[in-house]
């Protein structure tokens, strides 16, 4: 391994891991409840949600669950296309290994099949990253795009960093590289639970894009601060506090009554 992401551990980030372990442990009862089911479907619900309304889908999660229900809907049809492709990825998301990039470029197909024409395949063109109107981040060059794949697939195969730093960092490297020509967000958001999910079961439903999307400004804002530092601590430090809103949201849902 030769490449490594520009990234400092601080205070935070020691601190949160600890928290988030400790959470993950009272949210094991999950496994052993009548109505572990009910709440992964609802948890799965509001992941997609939370996930697509960062990109600007209007569907509710009473409309999603309709969709995952094969009912009609009234809403835009690429609104409800997005959101078919999101239940089949998330339903995949066990098929697919972390460290594959084949299996990265499978997963875009399914995330943006009928939505784009260049699915499954990394960019030819210049992109942003855009905030409404506003673009926030200049993507490296489309001629660079491969090679800075392959590194940042090499670093993740190779890193003995724990799961929740080594998911976070990947989900910022991703989004600076935004190696595909559109839907670069939701497939980094999509990338880092498969990854944590590998490592922690309760990952695969656990709603973390949902507090990402209340969030939104300061997603952005972790984004550009990491990515002016040379230092992806910023991005780091949010995402977990994000994951332990989300444990904390969780816990009183899943405690025995």
């Amino acid at each position: 391994m030769s490449y490594k992401p520009p990234y400092v551990i601080t205070p935070i980030i020691v601190s949160l891991v600890a928290k988030i372990s400790e959470k993950l442990g009272q949210l094991s009862v999950l496994k052993t409840q009548e109505n572990n089911l009910y709440l992964r479907r609802i948890n799965r619900i509001r992941t997609i949600q939370g996930s697509l309304a960062i990109e600007g889908n209007t569907l509710t999660e009473m409309q999603i669950t309709a969709v995952l229900d094969g009912k009609a809907v009234i809403a835009p049809p690429r609104e409800v296309q997005e959101v078919r492709n999101a239940i089949k990825a998330y339903e995949k998301l066990t098929k697919w290994r972390p460290t594959s990039q084949q299996d990265l470029l499978a997963a875009h197909q399914t995330l943006m099949q009928g939505l784009i024409d260049d699915v499954g395949q990394y960019r030819n063109t210049g992109v942003g990253v855009m905030k409404g109107k506003k673009v926030i981040h200049m993507a490296p060059s489309a001629e660079c795009v491969n090679g800075l794949m392959f590194d940042l697939f090499d670093w993740l195969a190779c890193s003995d960093e724990h799961p929740l730093i080594l998911s976070s960092i990947f989900h910022y490297e991703f989004a600076f590289i935004h190696p595909f020509a559109d839907g670069n967000g939701r497939m980094g958001r999509l990338w880092q639970t498969l990854i944590l999910s590998q490592w922690q079961d309760i990952f695969s439903y656990l709603p973390v894009e949902s507090l990402i999307y209340a969030h939104q400004d300061d997603y952005y804002l972790a984004l550009q601060q990491s990515t002016k530092q040379a230092n992806s601590a910023p991005f780091i430090e949010f995402i977990l506090q994000m994951i332990l809103d989300s444990c904390n949201e969780d816990t009183p849902q899943v405690t025995p009554q």
